[in-house]
């Protein structure tokens, strides 16, 4: 059963409207990485999940993901504006001759969404793998577009959704560490055609013969002296709700990887 919400998982502001940007950001609504996949994705796959707690991480994520697309779509709508900019150059022409400028499930070059785009293969740690490369994906497509805007309100928001995609890739982490040999890890390795290397690019060899072990990460949950305490590291959906009606979160501009 689902239930929305008319508030927005968080603010979405813009400077003003921009249709370059809105063809941007139609790439995380209707791409090959973008929230939409995601999000049927995380739900596809969890009709097959047997341990409940996984199953149950595998909704709240999928939900969440349908409610940054709400976000998104929110953005691209306020970017483009009430009048038709056609010619505008460097805009993705369909929203003003086709859509009435309303986003659409369309990527940045206007290419049509497909479910071609969800993986799902009913073992658990190919599937989780697979989310964790999502996630990796989506960042590395939010990076690319803040670059490119210059926009304050705009790049708030993806700095938001940034950091959402960093923490689910670390809770697809610690559910992979728990099925440990499970499905697609059992006997990992265990013939020594796994232990092989092939030297097929000449000059030059720089890896050794592998040693196969079940993939595994650290834990995603390492001391960070530098996070806000609530409640034993629990920042819980009400605090945050509270926060977003009491003041607009300070986040930082500075990300590292997207400067």
């Amino acid at each position: 059963m689902f239930r929305h919400e008319k508030r927005l998982l968080h603010p979405v502001k813009i400077d003003r409207p921009n249709p370059a940007y809105a063809a941007m950001l139609q790439e995380q609504l209707g791409g090959g990485n973008g929230e939409l996949k995601a999000g049927l994705q995380y739900f596809v796959q969890s009709f097959r999940v047997k341990d409940k707690a996984i199953k149950d991480l595998f909704l709240d994520i999928a939900a969440e993901e349908f409610s940054h697309m709400e976000m998104v779509a929110t953005m691209i709508n306020m970017l483009n504006g009430h009048d038709l900019q056609g010619n505008y150059a460097n805009a993705n022409l369909e929203p003003h001759v086709l859509t009435g400028l309303s986003p659409d499930l369309v990527n940045a070059s206007g290419v049509p969404w497909t479910g071609a785009y969800v993986n799902t293969t009913g073992d658990l740690s190919a599937d989780l793998l697979s989310n964790i490369a999502a996630e990796q994906s989506a960042k590395v497509v939010y990076e690319y577009i803040y670059r490119q805007i210059n926009d304050k309100g705009v790049r708030e928001t993806i700095d938001f959704l940034l950091n959402r995609e960093e923490a689910h890739n670390a809770l697809f982490r610690e559910a992979l560490n728990k099925i440990q040999n499970t499905g697609s890890n059992r006997d990992f390795g265990v013939d020594e055609d796994a232990r092989l290397y092939f030297d097929l690019s000449s000059p030059g060899k720089h890896f050794r013969a592998p040693q196969p072990t079940p993939p595994s990460f650290n834990s995603p949950r390492g001391t960070n002296h530098n996070q806000t305490q609530h409640h034993g590291n629990q920042y819980t959906q009400q605090q945050y709700y509270h926060n977003q009606n009491q003041t607009q979160m300070q986040k930082p501009n500075q990300h590292p990887n997207y400067q």
